[in-house]
């Protein structure tokens, strides 16, 4: 119960910052009811899908600061988990997801292990490795349809079909990545305030200090690692459903894991509300840039060159990303 209540505990943000995440949530929640095209619907379920990557990516890389470039193994073994257990054995999504989650933090605790006696940059490039080991493997195994992927037939089921996630229309996918979405914020709110997230917080703060502290530095950084791909992996299930064609190519690449963390750190690396701040940047600046600016016009890459414009930019100004903006004009304001 005390739990529940930190989860639901926001009163440490300011009054103008509730009020705009309660507009936000409201406008979510109209959105399918208002006028859209289905390219806005597809970017909204994207930004939800990336929002909660980044919430992933902020429990270890933001309030830990241990910088995973490795996100993605952890997307591909929820996405294939789900695509195996559907195809193969007609096991619904809502088995297949927790097992997905399961499988995932399994992994996370074989590769954690020694991967945290590593620091810095070491750790990062450690992490790229176990990636792209992983989706080698994937791509030479027949099982879970080697390089090319596995595809879920909709044309199988009856449509609206909730226990496989199979829907014509992209609206239902839209709530059920919006209540993800809702459960992972609360989650993160009491995670921060949680026990281990303020071991984490003491061990990116000073190493040395925290375990003169009593705080078994390498056991919390493993807790956490199995939290955050416990998300990932949950994201990695939903886009197999969303989806239906996976390829180790498209959801274990080192792409994905560079754009995952991208939206943490532009966001706000260690705080609430930067994950969801950076895919509501980045997002809508990659789909419509690539369709209207790429697709269109034909200037192929704009999309990657505004993202290092903006990334150099944000970097110079302010290193805690566009959330670290808004607190130094707060502060600016309050002198």
């Amino acid at each position: 119960m005390e739990a529940l209540k930190q989860a639901f505990n926001f009163s440490d943000f300011q009054r103008f910052d509730l009020l705009v995440a309660g507009s936000t949530a409201i406008f979510l929640l109209l959105f399918p009811l208002l006028p859209h095209s289905s390219f806005a619907m597809s970017t909204l379920i994207q930004f939800l899908m990336f929002s909660l990557y980044g919430m992933g990516w902020n429990t270890i890389g933001g309030y830990g600061g241990q910088v995973d470039l490795g996100k993605a193994q952890y997307v591909g073994i929820g996405a294939f988990t789900t695509a195996v257990m559907l195809i193969r054995w007609d096991i619904p999504f809502w088995v297949s997801m927790p097992t997905g989650m399961f499988l995932a933090i399994c992994w996370s605790f074989i590769i954690g292990y020694p991967l945290f006696r590593l620091t810095g940059h070491y750790f990062a490039i450690a992490t790229i490795a176990t990636s792209l080991i992983l989706k080698d493997i994937f791509e030479v195994w027949d099982f879970v349809g080697a390089a090319r992927g596995l595809e879920i037939s909709p044309i199988k089921y009856t449509s609206p079909d909730f226990l496989r996630l199979i829907f014509k229309e992209d609206m239902y996918y839209y709530y059920i990545i919006l209540a993800f979405f809702f459960i992972g914020i609360f989650y993160v709110n009491w995670f921060r305030k949680s026990r281990l997230g303020f071991q984490l917080r003491s061990i990116k703060d000073n190493e040395d200090v925290a375990r003169s502290l009593g705080i078994n530095v390498h056991w919390a950084k493993i807790k956490t690692y199995a939290v955050a791909t416990a998300f990932v992996s949950m994201v990695g299930s939903f886009h197999a459903c969303y989806i239906k064609n996976i390829e180790p190519e498209d959801t274990m690449n080192l792409d994905l894991s560079i754009l995952i963390a991208l939206m943490a750190m532009l966001g706000g690396a260690g705080s609430l509300w930067g994950p969801i701040i950076g895919a509501a940047v980045l997002i809508p600046l990659k789909s419509y840039l690539k369709e209207y600016l790429g697709a269109q016009v034909g200037f192929v890459g704009i999309d990657l060159i505004l993202y290092a414009l903006i990334i150099m930019l944000i970097s110079a100004f302010e290193p805690r990303g566009i959330w670290g903006i808004i607190e130094k004009i707060r502060q600016r304001r309050g002198k």
